[in-house]
């Protein structure tokens, strides 16, 4: 298995480039699929005997095919000698930022005082650089109707598959399957997390804690959907893009896509995610406000009462699952240190809810005491995976602020808000009306 899942991998990724090369739209389509089984894949090759470089190597295809498509695009402007589109300042922002991301990576670590080695730093200067060149091949490809189509419908049914998957693992396969499936071992050997959700014991790590939702007491916790992803919020995300965008085509009423958005309407309420619900209620009053939709803005409320009605709702239909011996000790342990939180969904002390507040509270609090940034792997999972101690977490905004310093936060910023003005005048217009 060693030498024939790197083997199979080489040949199917030379088959992938090769399309990409050939026509680099087919990249977008790659990515709404394999994204979606990415880390179900990784942690199969992992329980089957695929780790370290080789599995890393695996792991990366989605960068490669990233980068044979920006190449491509890149030789094709050289060969037409301009651009494939009229820069603005969207993409000013983007530069300038990435141009931050390098010049910081380049810092030594000492002079800002970070943390950070070598592998961190890696990971970091990927994960700041992946958006800007995701952006950047987004600019470049002419994208038709057809292959707007094309890419929903590919973007619904991935939607479908994962919230279906996923619904039928909350209430068909054991929590203990997937203790002992590879995926504890993906995390923490190969990735290096150090989870203590349920399944740890004194030798080995547990699953994510936000696998499982824990109502307190040594009750039963709620199984949340996971899927794919093997993620909660990962899946909600996915169904929230997929449900923002049905929303902006309401009107062309398709049997199949309101049956694929409504399993991705339940598979949103299973991964239990409040914010993800509230971040749909946004993005209906954005839509009815650029798009002049009254209707949305009352869909907007509805979804807004039914995230807390669904607060209580769920805690009486959700799947179960029991602790073990090794997790009730890790957690009384842990509430010792943090007495009067509750886990009650919908109450103002819940402990995720604290948790959330304190920890976007400290990043900006380091942020204006440390202006000038810790350096690139100093913050959130890259720290956390690589044995760095994390200087600001939780908040994409705040990592960024503390890592980059507040210019690499600002400049992070600036860049999400231009491209929404930009994607608003856009949405004004009456082609995509």
């Amino acid at each position: 298995m060693n030498v024939a899942a790197p083997t199979l991998y080489a040949l199917v990724l030379a088959g992938a480039a090769t399309v990409v090369w050939r026509r680099p739209v087919a990249a977008l389509y790659l990515f709404v699929a394999g994204l979606a089984l990415h880390n179900a894949a990784m942690a199969a090759l992992y329980a089957g005997g695929v780790h370290g470089k080789a599995l890393t190597a695996i792991a990366a295809w989605k960068e490669i095919l990233l980068a044979v498509a920006l190449v491509r695009v890149g030789r094709d402007a050289l060969a037409a000698r301009a651009l494939p589109f009229r820069p603005g300042v969207v993409d000013g922002l983007a530069l300038v930022f990435a141009l931050v991301a390098l010049a910081y990576a380049a810092v030594p670590q000492s002079v800002l005082e970070g943390e950070a080695g070598r592998k961190a730093i890696t990971l970091a200067l990927r994960h700041d650089l992946v958006p800007v060149g995701a952006f950047f091949l987004g600019r470049s490809l002419r994208i038709g109707g057809a292959d707007l189509r094309r890419l929903g419908w590919t973007l619904l049914g991935t939607a479908g598959f994962v919230a279906a998957l996923g619904l039928v693992d909350a209430y068909a396969v054991p929590i203990g399957w997937w203790r002992t499936n590879g995926v504890v071992d993906y995390f923490h050997k190969q990735l290096g997390y150090d989870y203590h959700g349920t399944g740890e014991n004194p030798t080995v790590a547990g699953l994510p804690e936000n696998f499982v939702y824990n109502v307190g007491g040594d009750r039963p916790f709620l199984r949340r959907l996971v899927s794919t992803f093997l993620s909660p919020l990962a899946s909600s995300y996915l169904f929230v893009v997929v449900l923002l965008g049905l929303a902006t085509v309401l009107r062309r009423r398709r049997p199949m896509a309101l049956v694929l958005g409504t399993v991705a309407a339940a598979g949103l309420l299973w991964t239990f995610s409040r914010a993800a619900l509230l971040a749909v209620a946004v993005g209906l009053v954005v839509l009815a406000a650029v798009r002049r939709r009254p209707y949305a803005l009352a869909v907007a409320a509805v979804v807004v009462g039914v995230a807390f009605a669904w607060t209580h709702v769920f805690p009486k239909i959700a799947p179960t699952g029991s602790w073990t011996k090794a997790d009730l000790a890790y957690q009384h342990a842990l509430a010792a240190l943090h007495p009067g939180t509750s886990n009650a969904p919908a109450s103002v002390n819940e402990s995720s809810l604290r948790e959330h507040w304190r920890s976007l509270r400290d990043g900006f609090s380091t942020m204006v005491h440390h202006p000038q940034g810790y350096g690139l792997g100093n913050v959130g999972q890259t720290a956390s995976r690589t044995g760095t101690a994390p200087k600001a977490g939780e908040s994409n905004y705040t990592e960024l602020g503390v890592e980059l310093g507040v210019l690499g936060g600002l400049l992070w910023t600036a860049w999400g808000l231009a491209l929404l003005v930009a994607l608003v005048r856009a949405g004004r217009d009456d082609r995509w009306a």
